[in-house]
This record gives C-alpha cells, sequence and structure tokens, in this order.
C-alpha cells in the first residue's frame, strides 16, 4: 500500500502478507486516499462490507477481531512512519529490503527482494539516483548482493543494523 504526492511521488506505508487483511479501516472511517500494487503474484479473497459489518454487529467477537486487526495496523503505521520520517535514505532502503524479503527466501535459506531500484526509490520516497548508490554502498559492504531481477541479502543482521532497528531510530 502507498500514499502518492500530487508531484507523482510515492511512498510505502505497508507491505501485506499471505494471509493479511486489507481495507478493514475503510469499514469504521470510510475510503482513504492509498493506493496498492501486487509486487508478487497474488489472489484476493474479497468479503462484503455490509456482510462483515453485519457480523460484527451480531457477534462480539467478529467486532474484537476487527480491533485487534485496526490495533495491529495503527501499531506498524507508527513504526513504518518512524522510518520514513526520522531515517535516513541508508536506513529506509534497508528496511524496504528486508521487509521485502521477508516474505521469500531463495532455495539455499538466502532472503531475496524482487525489486527494481526505481520501486525501491518509490517504496522510500526518494530518486532512484540515491537508491543506486546506497544499494552500490552496501553491495561493497558485503550486505547484499544484486542481480538482474533481485536483491539478494548477504548479511541480514547487518542489514537489519543499518536499517536502525525496529523503529529504535
Amino acid at each position: 500500500m502507498f500514499l502518492a504526492s500530487l508531484e507523482a511521488r510515492q511512498v510505502t506505508v505497508r507491505y501485506a502478507r499471505p494471509g493479511d487483511v486489507l481495507g478493514i479501516a475503510v469499514l469504521v472511517g470510510g475510503p482513504a486516499s492509498v493506493g496498492v500494487q501486487a509486487v508478487e503474484p497474488s489472489g484476493l479473497f474479497r468479503l462484503s462490507s455490509r456482510t462483515l459489518l453485519a457480523a460484527a454487529r451480531r457477534d462480539a467477537r467478529v467486532s474484537w477481531a476487527i480491533a485487534g486487526e485496526l490495533n495491529r495496523r495503527l501499531y506498524d503505521t507508527l513504526e513504518q512512519t518512524a522510518v520514513n520520517a526520522f531515517g535516513s535514505v541508508r536506513q529506509r532502503v534497508a528496511a524496504h529490503l528486508l521487509d521485502l524479503a521477508s516474505a521469500q527466501q531463495e532455495p539455499a535459506g538466502r532472503l531475496a527482494a524482487r525489486v527494481s531500484q526505481q520501486e525501491l526509490a518509490d517504496a522510500v520516497g526518494s530518486v532512484r539516483e540515491v537508491v543506486a548508490r546506497v544499494l552500490r554502498e552496501l553491495r561493497v559492504a558485503g550486505v547484499i548482493a544484486t542481480a538482474a531481477d533481485r536483491i539478494v541479502i548477504l548479511d541480514a543482521a547487518r542489514l537489519y543494523a543499518e536499517s536502525g532497528g525496529s523503529a529504535g531510530l
């Protein structure tokens, strides 16, 4: 999920994983001005908002599950906001690479992010040239390796340290 500026820049606010829920906040607060883009082949299971709201009104367990999902989204958003607002481009690139790669392991157990430099720049709210420089620095440091179609994380612990830790900027 991403936000876009009037100048057509964008910043990623969330990566959804298999089994994640999208759109719960819309049930309570109405439409949001965010975009959604699949970066991997994806499937979608859609629930009718009317049906879900009716179930929530009938069953407190459904309401509580919705409240729990909203709470998780709030904390994730706060963490992502801290990274985007206070993190350097290097920290934001590291955090996004880890987030993207955490969903996909290569057969040898390495983490890999299938993302272009432009997609990564869009995700972190920067420009491709700056992101290319950061990737080059991380590659020279032996933290990542780049290929035509992916960025392989060679040292996840160092990349995590580069990210500033979990919002511990």
